[in-house]
């Protein structure tokens, strides 16, 4: 194992012991709908997110800040949203990590009540963490309210929906992406920066410009393994793009064009990182994770 496929067990470990730890319950009449939170959460992932803001927060040499809160606060809000994805009303499917969705192994109205429930925690964990200063509180719940709401994930998500079928040109599927997967992971790494409390004006611009292409990046990456990669490795239906007519950027571009625009999105994102020096290593193993990963 290398010491990066090390650093990443040792943070997914990090924060699934940290999200176990806060969605217990003590109230009966609650259990079904914690078993749901719980489900959703704990069940797997890459914890890619979360693994960001602990990076973006060790890039600042901040050990000693509570940045778990800001890590299970964007792996809340994620998870939220793949619930409702998920839905019927949604894209309506049926595998999600290798399991049933929520609303499969549960039902519609609690999977529907599991995600709100999980979106509201979200900033419940932030705006009460009382070691952060009260304007680091007031950033990081705008900035997670922002990158979730309409100006980011909800609306990517409400342009997709609109998109099913149509012919979209390069600029609209990248502004679509950058809100729909990118404004998460712009928060993710943001948050962990913001939670040091020792990221000046252009250390967070310079970071905005990194997570601006690992998003997209991201996303390219999702594009090509539904392409390339099956059901089982997955952990989701492959071809499900396809099968739905969504626009993509294999689609677009070909399969070749789609690995050459991750690529390129890499090494911008590396670039970015270049006032950071050795500090933010990590970073730069993230990135380049993100358009080599098989799943």
């Amino acid at each position: 194992m290398t010491d990066f496929e090390q650093y990443l067990k040792t943070c997914q470990a990090r924060i699934d012991h940290y999200l176990e730890q806060q969605l217990g319950n003590d109230l009966p009449r609650l259990e079904r709908l914690y078993a749901a939170m719980r489900y959703s959460v704990t069940g797997g992932g890459k914890r890619i997110r979360p693994i960001l803001t602990y990076a973006s927060c060790e890039a600042f040499g901040a050990s000693d800040t509570p940045v778990d809160v800001a890590a299970s606060a964007v792996e809340l809000i994620h998870a939220y949203s793949l619930i409702h994805d998920d839905l019927p009303a949604m894209d309506d499917d049926d595998l999600r990590r290798g399991r049933p969705t929520c609303h499969r192994a549960f039902d519609e109205a609690t999977a529907i009540l599991a995600g709100d429930a999980l979106q509201a925690l979200a900033f419940e964990w932030i705006s009460q963490t009382s070691s952060w200063q009260a304007d680091t509180r007031l950033r990081m719940t705008t900035l997670l309210a922002r990158a979730a709401g309409p100006q980011g994930m909800v609306g990517g998500q409400a342009i997709d929906l609109g998109a099913v079928g149509e012919q979209l040109d390069q600029s609209t599927l990248q502004d679509m992406h950058q809100r729909k997967t990118g404004a998460l992971i712009r928060a993710s790494v943001q948050l962990g920066a913001l939670a040091s409390e020792r990221a000046d004006t252009d250390q967070l611009a310079a970071l905005e410009r990194y997570a601006d292409c690992i998003g997209l990046a991201f996303q390219v990456q999702d594009d090509i393994l539904d392409v390339e990669s099956d059901t089982s490795v997955l952990g989701k239906q492959q071809g499900a793009d396809l099968a739905r007519d969504k626009p993509t950027y294999p689609a677009m571009l070909g399969l070749d064009g789609a690995h050459r625009l991750a690529h390129s999105l890499c090494d911008q994102a590396t670039t970015a990182l270049e006032p950071f020096g050795d500090d933010a290593q990590r970073l730069r193993q993230m990135a380049r994770y993100i358009v080599e990963r098989r799943f």
